[in-house]
């Protein structure tokens, strides 16, 4: 439960075995391998060079086979073996292996990419033939052939639609050139209308019609009637229709195969990575040097690995000057799942300590707490019992919920929340007798209320524990930023940066309690003389850079910033704050449902809606605040107290699969 050790290494390899040796680095997914850019070896030798050519016939295969994939998808239907909880398909390695040695899957690439073609020339030619028709609709009842149409010779003729507002007016503009107009039908708000006159008012004829908005129609290439012409082209729709359906009947056919496809992306795309690899990476004309980065617990494997190579040798180098290694963190057990939150914050630095153990039982108390409804938390964990055994992929996050849903069913019994206060709303049925059942379940309560308390009765009493809670996680934070930085050796920054602060906001702490009586006067008064020191401590080494004035005066800020400490303190009443909140709405969904529950014949019915529907929403609302704070919490007021942060992610070199992942056989 650590921050993983790394060592620097370098591979150098002959360029006849490093593709071999890359694949091998690829499947053990242990190294990372640095581009010429960040590899040491560059800088110490310009004279390297780097082959830097794309694979660009391997990006091309890449693309095409994920436009296919997306393109068959469309046509899946019922025979996607994929899911929400499986995205990926479960493949047998000599499946895998017969489809990347095989043609068949390259056959099946090219019969869909012929059919996306086809299918997307024969919409292009529906959506064709349908603009034609929409143009020639308003000409429907036009007997003369479109082809003799304005072919006039002492005279011009304009053919097009003009706007209803306009129509009366331009008419008569037009009348008053000498034009006639002669309306042939209309298409929504236009009139089809042909305007003739002679050619010596053409000119004056044209910039009326532009200044009426008047649309010019072209019948260019076309011969016959416009029914005619209608008639012929809904013939091709037709004909453009029915190809779309054979073509998409055959794109279904060949989405059944689509794993094919799959199978073969994901291949190609783990070859990319290994080309793009070797491409970026510092070269002779006959070495490739392949420097980088492993766990010190993998090194062994590592050699072991290149040592089956006999153009191949691995080796240890020191880090260059101010270069941090990747970062790594590594947890077990019951900790692991809340590496998802550690993760959302960033990968902690090189000099930090893992948060992740230290945040684990904070975040998931916090998030019991927000909830506090013993009912709500046992609906969440079957639903995530549920869905961690459903999920095929990365269950953590599933797995860190659960948790969270035991620890919202314990703060809840001890708050008495059972989905808000359903017990006793509707303990009493029969004329305020209860039954057997009601009975049972109340006793339960009250048996468990012995050890908690009941936030709605005792606000003040939740509002202390919130308090407490957050000062001991900050407190916390300090400490184990003080053993951080012990362990490290900086024992001035542990002792000034964090022991000082530990001890000062303790003492304050005592002081404040002892002053409202619930300490001796004696104990706040001792707490107020130690004190003293930590104060001296923080003035004068707080700052340790500079000259005395300016140390002594960034001292004196940093003491003040006490203030900021109890900022932080009350940050933590959001706790109460959303735990009052999800236990309020569970009461006014029970109160709702009760009342409707009197209305006759259907009021049962009405009511479980309203109750069940109620909760529902009120779980999955509260269960966001929850998660949304509860993280809040840990990145603002807990990892500041001893995180650094800004670490690079360790990203070995591995395969990666978007569509598949491969089983072995037994």
């Amino acid at each position: 439960m650590a921050i993983a050790q790394m060592s620097k290494v370098m591979i150098v390899t002959h360029r006849s075995e490093a593709a071999e040796l890359l694949e091998a680095l690829q499947d053990s997914g242990i190294v990372e391998v640095l581009d010429a850019e960040k590899a040491n070896v560059s800088k110490e030798w310009p004279e390297l060079g780097v082959e830097m050519k794309r694979p660009r016939d391997l990006e091309e295969m890449v693309s095409r086979l994920d436009k296919s994939i997306s393109f068959l998808k469309g046509y899946a239907g019922k025979d996607d073996q994929t899911s929400l909880f499986n995205p990926r398909v479960s493949v047998k390695r000599s499946r895998y292996s017969e489809i990347v040695d095989g043609k068949d899957a390259l056959n099946l690439l090219e019969c869909a990419e012929s059919t996306a073609s086809e299918i997307e020339k024969l919409l292009m030619e529906k959506e064709n033939v349908l603009g034609k028709l929409h143009t020639l609709e308003p000409w429907k009842d036009m007997d003369t052939p479109v082809e003799e149409f304005c072919a006039l010779q002492t005279a011009s003729c304009f053919a097009g639609l003009m706007p209803h507002q306009h129509f009366d007016e331009i008419c008569v503009k037009l009348s008053e050139l000498g034009a006639a107009v002669e309306e042939t039908g209309s298409g929504g708000n236009m009139h089809a209308c042909v305007v003739a006159c002679l050619r010596d008012a053409a000119g004056d004829v044209q910039k009326v019609l532009r200044g009426g908005d008047f649309e010019a129609v072209n019948f260019e290439g076309m011969k016959g009637t416009v029914k005619e012409l209608i008639a012929g082209y809904k013939a091709r729709l037709v004909e453009a229709e029915k190809g779309v359906a054979e073509a998409r009947q055959g794109a279904g056919e060949l989405a059944k195969d689509r794993l094919s496809l799959q199978i073969l992306y994901d291949h190609f795309q783990n070859l990319l990575g290994r080309e793009v690899a070797r491409a970026k990476a510092p070269a002779t004309e006959s070495v490739i040097l392949l420097e980088g980065w492993v766990k010190k617990k993998e090194l062994k494997a590592l050699e072991g690995l290149v040592g089956k190579f006999s153009a191949s040798t691995v080796s240890t180098i020191e880090a260059g000057e101010g270069e941090e290694p990747p970062v790594e963190i590594e947890n077990s057990g019951a900790v692991e799942p809340f590496e998802v939150i550690t993760r959302l914050y960033g990968m902690p630095n090189t000099a930090d300590i893992d948060p992740t153990v230290f945040l684990a039982p904070f975040f998931a108390l916090f998030f019991g707490i927000c909830l506090t409804d013993a009912g709500y938390g046992l609906v969440m964990a079957g639903f995530f019992l549920w869905l961690s055994r459903k999920m095929k992929s990365d269950k953590r996050f599933a797995r860190m919920l659960l948790m969270c849903s035991i620890m919202t069913v314990i703060a809840g019994a001890l708050t008495g929340g059972w989905f808000g206060d359903m017990i006793q709303k509707f303990a009493f049925f029969n004329g305020g007798t209860p039954d057997v059942v009601d009975t049972v379940f109340e006793r339960f309560r009250v048996g468990i209320m012995r050890f908690g308390f009941d936030p709605m009765e005792k606000p003040m009493y939740f509002f202390a524990i919130s308090l407490a809670l957050g000062y001991l996680q900050i407190i916390f934070g300090i400490a184990v930023g003080c053993y951080n930085k012990f362990r490290r050796g900086d024992i001035q920054g542990a002792i000034f940066d964090h022991l000082t602060w530990f001890i000062w906001l303790n003492s304050l702490a005592i002081f404040g309690l002892a002053k409202t009586g619930k300490l001796p006067a004696m104990v706040g008064t001792v707490a107020l003389f130690i004190a003293i020191v930590p104060a001296i401590g923080i003035l004068l080494f707080s700052e340790r850079e500079g000259g005395w004035g300016a140390r002594i005066g960034m001292g004196c800020y940093n003491l003040f910033s006490t203030v900021f400490y109890i900022g932080d303190v009350l940050s933590y009443i959001r706790l109460m704050a959303l735990g009052m909140v999800t236990g309020g709405f569970g009461m006014a969904v029970n109160q709702i449902a009760q009342q409707t529950m009197g209305v006759r014949y259907v009021g049962w019915l009405i009511g479980g809606v309203i109750f069940v529907g109620g909760h529902v929403f009120n779980i999955a609302n509260s269960a966001l605040s929850s998660f949304v704070h509860s993280m809040r919490l840990q990145f603002v007021e807990f990892f500041t107290k001893f995180v650094i942060g800004g670490g690079r992610e360790f990203e070995p070199l591995k395969n990666k699969y978007s569509h598949i992942q491969i089983s072995d056989e037994k």
